[in-house]
């Protein structure tokens, strides 16, 4: 079954599968959000631990193209579960090959599904998972390409407030990001003048797999492919953009950048870094400076300048303000800081030290009560914004939104994903 035939054919009998808020009493068992897993490679082993962890939620399914993801996620999905007294995967539970997804989307035991595979994917399982009746949890981006981010918006619109569709910008869900941004927007550093962002990461590790096929290899190490991970700026530098677009209250006007694959493994054709300068409106322009390469992680960091101060986010150096309406969060600025006592106090050296499980709540807590959540708009918006500095970057040309929007940009991955079946 192709997917969009899938599709028709699921959305008419969505509203059977949609849990409805009173209606699930009785024990915990009973009374937990089932959750099938869509792509149990590493982001996704993460993000369900942490889900099950903080969450009343009962893993029922998984799928994914490759046996040993399927193997080794059993194993530990069922250790999750043991933990919470809930029953093992069964073994029909477990899908593998293309079209997986659908089968367990076709799964009426599903209540959710979380969507962690790779980027190139996102758009095609969220619209199924939507048209289905299922409530999402997909990560970031939710494209690679205009036309995808456009399609998500399209589904996000079917939704009428019937399902939870929500996408990975854990960030929002900080404690001290959350606060810090509200000063700002209050206008505690004053009128805003400009943003300087950055996200140095490390390089993606090669995954040497033998005697296997072009297409498994590049799906295995699809960050160095453009069609299949969105780039480096969408796959990471992406999170402050977010940031920057939530805090800012909208999205760019224009772009102007420039990146290359310099220090990079002679593989694929994605960048090993990408400088950007976007203007929003208001007459604020924004920086972003993002690289994925090399051994060593380095500083991820959001800063804010205004007339009466600036406010400054890392991931690990702190979250404050300093100017005329000074604030610290109590996040370490360094390691070195924290004494004996104050890691026993419960003083953190990570700014996202809540993040993961905070998101996690509010997703199915938006379940549990029918407030549902649809963030397929901001998702979009974050994911288009990175797509504009990076095709910005990679023409050297300046670009509007506009122009890139309503480009119907679509990159074809040319995979052959029947062999996996």
């Amino acid at each position: 079954m192709e997917r969009r035939s899938f599709i028709k054919s699921t959305a008419a009998i969505s509203a059977f599968s949609i849990i409805k808020p009173g209606l699930v009493f009785g024990s915990r068992v009973n009374s937990a959000v089932r959750v099938g897993v869509i792509g149990c490679g590493n982001r996704g082993t993460a993000v369900i631990s942490s889900m099950s962890a903080n969450t009343n939620t009962n893993i029922v399914a998984i799928a994914d193209l490759f046996e040993d993801k399927l193997t080794t996620a059993e194993n530990n999905f069922n250790k999750l579960n043991a933990a919470k007294g809930f029953a093992p995967l069964k073994k029909t539970s477990i899908y593998k090959g293309s079209k997986a997804y659908m089968r367990l989307l076709e799964n009426k035991e599903v209540d959710a599904v979380q969507i962690s595979s790779p980027a190139y994917s996102h758009v095609g399982f969220l619209e199924a998972a939507v048209a289905a009746g299922k409530h999402v949890y997909c990560e970031k981006p939710v494209a690679t390409d205009v036309d995808g981010i456009r399609r998500v918006i399209e589904a996000g619109e079917q939704i009428n407030g019937k399902q939870s569709v929500v996408i990975g910008f854990q960030i929002r869900h900080a404690s001290a990001y959350v606060e810090m941004v509200n000063r700002v927007q209050r206008g505690d550093i004053g009128d805003l003048l400009t943003v300087q962002l950055y996200y140095f990461s490390s390089g993606a590790p090669l995954i040497d797999v033998k005697n296997v096929s072009n297409d498994e290899f590049r799906i295995r190490n699809h960050y160095y492919f453009r069609a299949l991970s969105g780039d480096t700026l969408l796959d990471q530098g992406i999170h402050m953009l977010d940031v920057c677009n939530w805090t800012l209250k909208g999205h760019p006007i224009n772009a102007i950048g420039r990146g290359n694959s310099k220090g990079k493994l002679p593989i694929g054709d994605a960048y090993s870094n990408f400088q950007v300068i976007y203007e929003y409106p208001n007459d604020v322009n924004v920086s972003i400076h993002t690289t994925k390469v090399g051994p060593t992680f380095g500083d991820v960091c959001c800063k804010f300048l205004g007339t009466k101060g600036s406010a400054e986010a890392h991931y690990s150096g702190g979250v404050f303000i300093i100017g005329d309406n000074k604030w610290d969060s109590g996040i370490a600025k360094s390691e070195t800081e924290l004494t004996p006592q104050q890691r026993a106090s419960g003083v953190f050296s990570s700014s996202l030290h809540d993040a993961d499980a905070n998101k996690e709540i509010a997703f199915i807590q938006s379940i549990e009560t029918g407030n549902y959540l649809n963030e397929t708009r901001s998702g979009a918006e974050s994911t288009m914004t990175a797509l504009l500095g990076r095709e910005a970057a990679i023409t050297k040309r300046e670009m509007t939104w506009e122009e890139v929007y309503f480009s119907n940009e679509k990159l074809d991955p040319k995979l052959n994903l029947a062999q996996f079946d």
